[in-house]
């Protein structure tokens, strides 16, 4: 599997006659400014990767923070939930006590004429 690139391929021809070194000075600056296109290239990537990097963290840092809200946000209701639901059950008493226990109680009794 072969992937594009962006670099450049420079040919090797052996058989071409070496002239005084002038050709041997170009293909070395050639390589001089790929090697420095490549660094540049792989710094402006590696800026990228940490600029997304911080990005991200800063985001996941705000998520958990957020979770956190919302945990303790669900414990407060919880807890106020079983506060109501014992209300609920001393009102039911209370109701039970008073009221629905002395008029079954009354109704037991035997109707005097």
């Amino acid at each position: 599997m072969e992937s594009e690139s962006s670099t450049q391929v420079i040919q090797f021809a052996p058989n071409q006659k070496l002239d005084d070194g002038g050709s041997l000075d170009d293909a070395g600056q050639a390589i001089v400014a790929l090697l420095g296109e490549a660094a540049n290239i792989s710094n402006e990537k590696t800026e990228r990767a940490m600029t997304a990097a911080h990005r991200l963290a800063m985001q996941l840092r705000d998520a958990e923070d957020r979770i956190a809200q919302l945990q303790a946000e669900v414990e407060r209701l919880q807890s106020r939930a079983a506060r109501a639901e014992q209300w609920l059950e001393t009102i039911r008493q209370q109701i039970q006590d008073t009221l629905i226990g002395p008029l079954q109680s009354s109704n037991r009794r035997p109707v005097e004429h």
